[in-house]
This record gives C-alpha cells, structure tokens and sequence, in this order.
C-alpha cells in the first residue's frame, strides 16, 4: 500500500513540475535525497562492529586460552557487518553519479 502510494506521488510529481524547477534538477534533487537514506546502513554497522568488539573483548577476558579462535570469529563478523555499510555506498555512488 505505501509502495502504491509513494509511485502514485512520484509519478504526480515528476509529470506536473512547477515552474522554475526542470526535471532534471528535479530527478538529480531526489537521487541525492535518495542516496543520503542509502547510507543510513553506515551507522547501524558503526553500532554492531562496536558491540563487536565489546563482546570480543569481553570473552577473552572470560576465556583468555580461546583468545585465537574468538579473534578469528570477530574478525569474519567484522567483515560481514562491514558489507551492509559497503551496499549502501555502493547504491549511494550509483544514485549520484548515474543521474
């Protein structure tokens, strides 16, 4: 139903334009809004690579002999994490540069 009603207004929008505003400055205005919210991720994964470590962190001083295994999991749970953060640059470079 919002996804109906966001293409209903997208749709009014782009086919009546006030004066003064093309619809190119229009479309590239929008992309740009567009890829600020792509980059929301970037700050959930702050949030989660943070708890991360705490919990890394945690668990080596709760078992200091099973510090090579618990570093090997951060770290691939690091990179995974990471990867969210990394799309959503990825969909902001490409709302920017292909409009």
């Amino acid at each position: 139903m919002l996804l109906q009603n966001l293409t209903t207004l997208a749709t009014t929008l782009l086919t009546t334009t006030p004066q003064g505003i093309t619809d190119t400055g229009f479309i590239s205005g929008l992309a740009s809004i567009a890829a600020a919210i792509a980059l929301f991720p970037g700050i959930a994964v702050a949030m989660a690579q943070g708890r991360i470590g705490a919990e890394a962190v945690a668990a080596v001083g709760r078992q200091p002999e099973a510090k090579d295994e618990i570093r090997q999991i951060m770290i691939v749970s690091l990179g995974m994490s990471e990867t969210a953060a990394l799309y959503g640059l990825l969909i902001a470079f490409l709302l920017i540069f292909a409009t």
